[in-house]
């Protein structure tokens, strides 16, 4: 068989010539096996993909679905721990905020302010234009951020505040543990503190308190508050009553008609402790009152008028 090529580039045209056999092959090869070969390998490729479609496509849909399903739970769970993280910090602010409401109600009432101006149960008053400028929203690391900033003020504001609660509870206390005023209510002073003419013997003698005179069963008052160390019947004091108020500070109360007190009794500034009465040595119904200080006697008369500073 003879095949004739013709081409420009080669300046003419060239024979090609194929025995019968071989181009035999040729001819079938181009006209038979290229066809069929193709077909026969999509058939091929298309019963595997039909052969898988019912099982491992199957397999790959629910694989695919569980991966979908474990992200979708992952993003549920990053959600819910950061709901529990703020629900947490919210009960720890709103802990905080209860703490600072009561500090400030205790300190407005015993620094005496006015109560209408601080109102520590309701929202500060605060306001003002709205803003022209576009509302940007809070990104959630800034708003956990500022959740964590905020905390931390509430904490150190809570912290100075005990200590500022702390200095004025110590300074009013000092204040009620230091004796003030008069051991009665109603009375008289009958005797003064130092060198006086003993009212039994006329012996001039010191007198180591103030004697106040006034109607039998009267109330007799604690000048300062303590704890009752001694609540009974004394050699020349009749029954007395004795009071430590701390810092070597003591006071006595003698010559009581009756005894309200016992011994261990802590007493506040003013409460009654007893009702004045003649018992022991004494000429008639009174209370002799003793400061002692660091063991020894004071004249009572500069605590008396502490009262009245």
């Amino acid at each position: 068989m003879n095949i004739i090529i013709h081409s420009p580039r080669l300046n003419g045209g060239r024979h090609l010539t194929l025995h019968h056999r071989g181009a035999a092959v040729a001819l079938f090869a181009s006209l038979f096996l290229l066809p069929v070969t193709a077909v026969v390998l999509g058939f091929v490729a298309g019963e595997r993909y039909v052969s898988m479609n019912p099982s491992e496509l199957e397999q790959q849909y629910q694989e695919r679905l569980a991966e979908q399903e474990a992200r979708v739970e992952e993003a549920r769970q990053e959600a819910r721990n950061n709901l529990d993280a703020l629900a947490m910090k919210l009960g720890e602010m709103q802990a905080q905020m209860i703490r600072l409401n009561a500090l400030g109600e205790r300190l407005t009432q015993m620094a005496d302010l006015d109560g209408g101006e601080f109102q520590f149960g309701k929202v500060p008053g605060q306001g003002g234009p709205e803003s022209s400028e576009e509302a940007r929203p809070v990104a959630k690391p800034d708003f956990m951020k500022a959740l964590g900033d905020l905390s931390q003020q509430l904490d150190s504001r809570s912290r100075q505040l005990s200590v500022l609660e702390g200095m004025m509870m110590n300074r009013n206390l000092q204040d009620e543990v230091l004796p003030a005023g008069r051991p009665i209510r109603k009375g008289w002073r009958s005797s003064h503190y130092g060198m006086r003419t003993d009212p039994f013997n006329g012996n001039r003698e010191f007198h180591k308190g103030m004697d106040f005179a006034g109607r039998e069963g009267s109330d007799v008052i604690a000048t300062a508050s303590g704890v009752v160390t001694w609540a009974g019947s004394r050699w020349g004091y009749g029954n007395l009553v004795e009071i430590n108020h701390g810092n070597g500070v003591i006071t006595r109360y003698g010559h009581n008609a009756e005894i309200l007190v016992e011994v261990g009794d802590t007493v506040e500034q003013g409460e009654a402790i007893a009702l004045m009465g003649s018992t022991g040595r004494s000429t008639g119904p009174h209370v002799h009152f003793e400061v002692w200080e660091d063991g020894d006697t004071v004249d009572p008369a500069s605590y008396i008028r502490r009262a009245n500073r």
